[in-house]
């Protein structure tokens, strides 16, 4: 096979420090290439190499043979080279037509010619299988089908070389085969995939190559039949990783922390009982729209109760969030970037949020730096944020895993009782992962109380004391560790749906 893009020596610094270093790599037209590392391994930055973000530090590219450098965006465009990224770069407001010729609309006497964009529309619309209609607006649109929208785009620029940047993270189950169905017809036309996701098994059901980096270096490269996920795992972290989920430390106590009798939000959720124990982790599972997420809002008072009582160590719970966090709650949100980190703020800053009003001296409430220096350093040494000088480097600066740290460690700053972890390994490595599990089995071990909210059954199963399961607003199941069953789980996941 020819090669379609090469790179020779390819290297990118930051202020000295590499992030990149001496990559050389052959990426074969038609083929699909799996690119897997943990955070901060560097394959962002290749990427943005590759794609006219940022120039390298040393090294060069060639593309069909040619030599390939990128100036901009819109170079890497021209070449052929088209991104999908995590957070889709569409505009709600417009329509897949509009969206699909965003940069080069066609004129006809002077006028935009509509008629001509979508009957280009329904052809990119028809070979992608997505059933809307050029002038429907993208915001009315699943995340599937904007995602088919921003593949149309790429398309519509006869894209050589389409990179999947976690593709997956905002689909369900069902939208996530269509994906892959589309990635291997485009490969099947010709197309070169790169395709970057932390879902191992995925990237070697989807590859034809796999392409390991770590510490910003290339270590291991060759044909999928070579890397099974132990494989991949062990090249990503440079060690074996035995057990992906390490063992309970402790058992949880007969002390009830926390107890919900009732809750009911009309249309959300209906008549929600469970007891969480004081040491335990319970998983709380179920399909998009069962109303887990909306259920954690209302226990940490972000979104109303209408019916029900909710105890906190037997007292009821009433007050709104700040009340909640002063009696010992918390919640680390799913969405880190928007709602659970100030992104351009120092480590150390965000590290404090919570309970920055801990630390002000009488008489004039004067910050005590030395003590709020020494908690947070503590929180990071504790909870293994990998970063510089945390006072001066911002959270912007950390990679996916490390960031996700630091909302955790936030907490603990404040010793909460109650942790409310929803969706916390989302986007995250595996090495980091098994690092966030740690974490939280030494949440449980220190006697708090931690309800766990996942898509990832597995992750569920092999971290919790017991998971219980919604669907449509209501608890269809309950199973403990020894009954763990993933048919039975995902059984009682659809329970409601299936009536």
């Amino acid at each position: 096979m020819s090669t379609l893009l090469g790179l020779h020596g390819l290297s990118k610094a930051w202020f000295g420090v590499p992030a990149v270093s001496d990559m050389h790599l052959e990426v074969p037209a038609g083929i699909c290439l799996g690119v897997i590392g943990e955070n901060g391994a560097g394959k962002s930055t290749l990427m943005n190499m590759i794609g006219g973000v940022v120039p390298p530090t040393s090294g060069s590219m060639t593309w069909r043979g040619d030599s390939y450098a990128p100036k901009n965006p819109a170079d890497a465009k021209a070449h052929g080279i088209a991104f999908i990224h995590q957070e889709l770069n569409l505009f709600t407001n417009l329509s897949v037509a509009e969206n699909i010729f965003i940069d080069d609309f066609p004129y006809r006497f002077g006028l935009i010619d509509k008629r001509k964009m979508a009957a280009r529309s329904r052809v990119l619309l028809e070979r992608l299988n997505l059933q809307a209609e050029p002038e429907t607006s993208v915001g009315s649109l699943a995340p599937g089908e904007r995602q088919l929208v921003e593949i149309a785009k790429a398309l519509h620029r006869e894209a050589s070389l389409i990179i999947f940047d976690e593709p997956t993270t905002s689909l369900t189950a069902r939208e996530t085969d269509k994906l892959f169905e589309t990635i291997n017809a485009l490969k099947a036309d010709g197309t070169t995939i790169m395709y970057i996701s932390h879902i191992l098994a995925d990237v070697q059901a989807l590859s034809d190559e796999i392409a390991v980096l770590r510490d910003g270096h290339l270590v291991a490269n060759g044909p999928v039949d070579q890397f099974g996920v132990p494989a991949m795992i062990n090249a990503m972290i440079g060690r074996e990783l035995s057990a992906i989920y390490p063992p309970r430390t402790s058992a949880p106590s007969d002390e009830v922390i926390l107890e919900a009798d009732g809750l009911s939000q009309d249309g959300v959720v209906e008549d929600i009982c469970f007891k969480l124990h004081k040491g335990e982790i319970l998983g709380l599972f179920g399909l998009m729209g069962s109303g887990r997420s909306e259920l954690a809002r209302m226990i940490f008072g972000i979104d109303p109760t209408q019916r029900g009582t909710l105890f906190f160590n037997d007292t009821p719970v009433d007050g709104d969030t700040r009340a909640r966090i002063g009696k010992g709650m918390a919640f680390v949100t799913e969405n880190r970037r928007d709602e659970g980190l100030m992104m351009d703020a120092a480590i150390a800053d965000n590290l404090s949020l919570v309970t920055i009003d801990q630390f002000g001296q009488a008489p004039l409430a004067m910050l005590d730096q030395d003590k709020l220096k020494e908690r947070t350093q503590a929180v990071r040494e504790r909870v293994t944020i990998k970063a510089g000088d945390i006072a001066t480097q911002p959270a912007r600066a950390l990679s996916g895993g490390n960031q996700q740290k630091v909302v955790i460690g936030k907490w603990l700053l404040g010793d909460p009782q109650l942790f409310i972890l929803d969706e916390p390994t989302r986007g995250v490595d595996v090495g980091a992962k098994h690092e966030i599990y740690t974490i939280i089995d030494s949440l449980a071990a220190s006697g708090s109380g931690v309800l766990l909210i996942s898509s990832e059954l597995e992750e569920l199963m092999g971290t919790c004391d017991r998971i219980m399961v919604m669907a449509q607003g209501e608890v269809t199941g309950e199973f403990k560790r020894e009954d763990f069953s993933e048919a039975a789980i995902i059984a009682a996941a659809f329970k409601e749906v299936a009536a």
